[in-house]
């Protein structure tokens, strides 16, 4: 589970609660590599042997069969805590489609000791979430490393563990949640055909079937089968637990005995899924018909398991087919406008899995041109080997990402589920060391053993005589594989970094150069010598950039596709082979460039990016495949429920004049300006905005001070812009009134609301602290704002349903306002009950415990956000942009006001602020088909029960 946010572009509806797309992506490009040997020094507690220690992850393993992993990393002050249950989709049977899944959410309901599982995520300023899978689920709870917190969190592991309580009246509530969110997949076409795909695909194992399992299977689960299946697979000889950050490794094995061994080991016997789905003898298709304004065409094959030695070739062939831009779909789909984008995967499972490619067209162009163009170069990898140009590039990109990861501790849990659940953890590096070996001969045999059209499933059935099938080989003993590996040497860890806003500013160095760029430098000694830098160039005013927000979007955009000395590949490659993330983007009146490297690399990473800053060259191919996809992803959200509804809500909320640098655009206006927009625009614009004197750069992690300074002062230092900049305030309308509106959107399961009211405030106003808290109780906490507890927990009308509150840094502009995605069926429920909790929140305030319980969240959640480098880098860039200044001390003044805060004045604050009668509602959802629903109920509703209320 996670709170909902909203996400726009191309990508697939990602869903993260059963991770569809970003466990896929994140094991093809970003596995972890992990530290080096370190043993706990002492004895270990009765019971407990030590397995396996590879690059500073220690195995150990309880006498009731539970598995632990241990990974101590210094340099950040928290604490991950993961536990990974051996139980996924893969495991369901007949009528238990997305009971994984479901018992996921099940579990956040409250357990013997822990009856309030949200409150204490919350209190304890924690960062959770739960996760579900083909093979496995796992949660994860990542908080300050404090001796406390850590017996908390492993004191919840190892009650929800076998004393959850998985009672009727949480699933009544629940499965409509998890309905939900079932239908929020349904919203997207391009989601719908992958599942169609793999349906068609697998005809027997449960890879074929969605992790979020059938509607009728949710809706119908009896809680006695549901408690069957939690007490069947939730056992401590099914799990791993795995321990990461800032720990003391024999404290910490200390307290997992302590909590976790006296659970028993269960007397039942795990029987292992045995379906083996039977070799594809044709190739298939699927054709989905549904409401959208772009087109979409999608091949999967059948592939080996994650452990099999083809995988990882398998990782290098989907890079040499789908990289941008030199992959070979990318070159002959993209470049040649037969498709606006494309994209495919791979994912490392346990069983035999797939390999998925996606690619999304216009529809003005032909689909059918499309599919030829796909299916002809899916099938020529088989005849045109990949060069050793091709090969190295994305073994490259992938060893790149994977050396970044090993950097990130608090990641490692989620990493790790996933090749736990393929056999082993150890199997992540096994991969690692089999992408270094690939080489150009190994991916022309496996394209030519598995990238067959009888293997293939798009559509049609084709009858073919002589049909020629890929036998996929059994996963390989995954023992034989682990036994004895030793691993590399650890990467070197981090200093204890005190994130207090007073050590922060002790440490930050602030100055400016000659023509006005100010910066803002925090070196710390980090994992790996990681460091993040963030360059944020200002431009224009108010006068000279109306009209302008298009070509400045593009400009920005187009930065990086080439330049004087270096094509869009050229700075891709050079990027990956120094290891590095670069990348830059639009913000209103600034374009921002974000890097994230290495302290040895830094200075070459710093050349390149600076480079195609000053020396940018808008070549106008790559421009219109740009405005291509651009095209395409708006395209693709003029009848998304989400999208349309946020665009109104914008609209309406901030009515600045057409042209005007805040003003927001309709889908369609949208369009229009980006198909008049010309490459000689972007490079005017370029010419005219584009310089230094007001740019703010601020840089966190190690790096070489005095380099760092010679970079900026060299490269940037002397840069001006040919027209002045001024920042454009926002502004409040007087004259605003609010407005309800419901936007039909037809066909779509899932409908979307948004509220919003506008006043005048600061972030520095005295009662910002007051309505911020009150905020947080009411709808900004995790499961247990009042507004989750009501309509997710209690009603189980929404999926995800939440409010927030906004005032600027430097206009007095303050926004509060709420969303929620729900079943349009359930429309009047919702509405009735938000409008009930706002009011309550207005006529009866907050009670102390609720406040004292905020505090505590919020303020450890503060610590928590202040031990990212990469929010740090991107606060200090913020304050650098106040023309008065700020440092973190308006961080510890805001958390002082906070500590200091009573009920009374919170009460006071919100009766000042919140009136529901003032709030913007704006709605969308197929609120037609709802109410034709609604009339066909009632017409075989019992006369007796029509009119007596809420049945629910």
């Amino acid at each position: 589970m996670h709170t909902f946010s909203s996400q726009y572009g191309r990508v697939v509806s990602t869903r993260a609660c059963r991770g569809i797309l970003v466990i896929a992506f994140l094991i093809g490009s970003y596995l972890p590599i992990l530290a080096q040997d370190k043993p706990v020094a002492s004895a270990l507690p009765e019971g407990i042997t030590k397995v396996a220690s590879v690059e500073g992850i220690t195995e150990y393993q309880l006498k009731n069969g539970l598995r632990v992993l241990l990974f101590p990393d210094p340099s950040k002050a928290t604490i991950t805590v993961n536990i990974t249950y051996m139980v996924g989709s893969r495991h369901e049977g007949l009528g238990e489609t997305g009971m994984a899944h479901l018992l996921e959410h099940m579990v956040f309901k409250g357990s013997t000791k822990h009856k309030n599982v949200p409150q204490e995520l919350t209190e304890h300023g924690s960062w959770p979430n739960g996760t579900t899978w083909y093979d496995r689920t796992n949660y994860f709870e990542t908080f300050s490393a404090t001796d406390d917190n850590l017996k908390w969190a492993l004191d919840l592991e190892s009650d929800r563990m076998v004393n959850s309580f998985i009672k009727k009246e949480d699933l009544e509530t629940e499965f409509t949640v998890v309905r939900n969110e079932f239908e929020m997949g349904e919203n997207s076409p391009q989601y719908v055909l992958m599942e169609r795909v793999l349906s068609s695909a697998y005809l027997w194992h449960n890879y074929g079937k969605s992790t979020i399992g059938s509607k009728e299977d949710i809706e119908r689960v009896p809680i006695d089968n549901l408690k069957a299946f939690y007490q069947k697979y939730y056992q401590p000889d099914n799990a791993i637990l795995l321990v990461a950050g800032k720990l003391d490794e024999v404290k910490t094995l200390a307290l997992v005995d302590q909590y976790f061994s006296p659970i028993p080991k269960p007397t039942r016997v795990l029987k292992q899924p045995y379906t083996v789905e039977p070799t594809q003898d044709g190739e298939r298709v699927v054709t989905l018909k549904r409401v959208g304004d772009t087109q979409g065409v999608a091949a999967a094959y059948h592939t080996p398991a994650g452990t099999h030695p083809d995988y990882p070739v398998l990782d290098v062939l989907m890079d040499v087919l789908t990289n941008e831009p030199s992959g070979r779909l990318y070159k002959a789909l993209v470049e040649n406008k037969k498709a606006a984008f494309q994209y495919g995967w791979t994912p490392a499972l346990h069983d035999p899995g797939f390999a998925y490619f996606y690619a999304e067209v216009r529809k003005e162009n032909s689909l059918d041109s499309a599919r030829t163009v796909m299916m002809s170069t899916l099938d020529g990898i088989t005849g045109k080997a990949p060069t050793a140009d091709e090969v190295e590039r994305a073994k490259t990109k992938i060893l790149s990402g994977i050396e970044l990861m090993f950097k990130q501790v608090d990641r490692v849990g989620l990493q790790l589920s996933e090749y736990m659940a393929a056999g082993d953890w150890r199997l992540v590096f096994l991969y690692r060391d089999a992408i270094r070996k690939v080489t150009p001969a190994d991916v022309q045999r496996v394209a030519q053993a598995y990238l067959k059209p009888s293997n293939r499933t798009v559509g049609l059935f084709v009858p073919d005589q002589k049909p020629d099938r890929a036998e996929i080989t059994a996963a390989p003993d995954i023992m034989s594989l682990v036994k004895d590996y030793k691993g590399e040497q650890m990467v070197a860890a981090g200093e204890a970094f005190d994130a207090s806003p007073a050590n922060i500013d002790s440490r930050t160095k602030r100055g400016q150069e000659a023509n006005g760029l100010k910066y803002a430098l925090l070196p710390k000694s980090t994992r790996g010598n990681s460091v993040n830098v963030r360059i944020q160039l200002r431009m224009g005013d108010e006068t000279s950039l109306v009209n302008k927000m298009t070509v400045s979007g593009f400009t920005a955009s187009m930065l990086e596709r080439g330049t004087k000395t270096r094509s869009y590949q050229q700075i891709k490659d050079e990027l990956d082979k120094l290891k590095a993330r670069a990348y830059v983007y639009p913000s209103g009146q600034s374009v921002v460039a974000s890097i994230e490297t290495s302290k040895e690399n830094l200075p070459a990473v710093l050349k390149i990016v600076t480079d195609y800053l000053r020396n940018p060259t808008f070549p106008e191919a790559e421009f219109n495949k740009l405005k291509e996809e651009r095209l395409a992803q708006i395209e693709s959200q003029k009848q998304e429920p989400q999208a349309i509804a946020y665009n109104v809500a914008e609209r309406t909320m901030n009515p600045y004049p057409k042209g005007h640098v805040w003003y927001t655009k309709t889908f369609d206006e949208e369009i229009d300006e980006i198909k008049k927009l010309t490459v000689d625009e972007v490079r005017q614009f370029y010419k005219d905005f584009y310089g230094a004197q007001n740019a703010v750069v601020s840089v966190v992690g190690a790096f070489d001070e005095p380099t760092i300074r010679t970079a900026l002062k060299n490269d940037l230092g002397k840069w001006k812009a040919a027209k002045p900049f001024s920042r454009v305030p926002l502004q409040l309308f007087a004259d605003l009134k609010n407005k309800t509106e419901s936007i039909q959107t037809s066909d779509k399961a899932n409908a979307m609301l948004v509220t919003g009211m506008k006043f005048p405030m600061r972030d520095d106003d005295p009662d910002y602290a007051a309505l911020y808290m009150a905020n947080y109780i009411l709808g900004d906490g995790f499961l247990n704002s009042r507004l989750a507890t009501r309509i997710r927990q209690k009603e189980g009308v929404s999926y995800g349903v939440g409010s927030y509150v906004y005032a600027d840094d430097n206009d007095k502009v303050a926004n509060f306002g709420s969303y929620a995605i729900y079943n349009p069926e359930n429309s009047d429920r919702l509405e009735k009950a938000y409008r009930e909790e706002v009011d309550k929140l207005v006529k009866e305030g907050i009670t102390a415990d609720e406040l004292k319980a905020a505090k505590t969240a919020v303020l450890q959640n503060n610590q928590v956000e202040r031990s990212q480098d990469g929010v740090l880098t991107q606060k200090l860039g913020q304050y650098l942009t106040r023309a008065e200044g700020r440092t973190f001390a308006y961080d510890a003044e805001l958390e002082k006001r906070i500590q200091a805060l009573t009920p009374e004045q919170v009460n006071a604050t919100v009766k000042k602020y919140i009136d529901y009668s003032k709030l913007t509602i704006v709605k969308a959802g197929d609120f037609e088909n709802a109410a034709k629903k609604a009339a066909e109920k009632a017409k075989t509703q019992p006369a007796s029960s029509i009119g007596g209320g809420d049945k629910n």
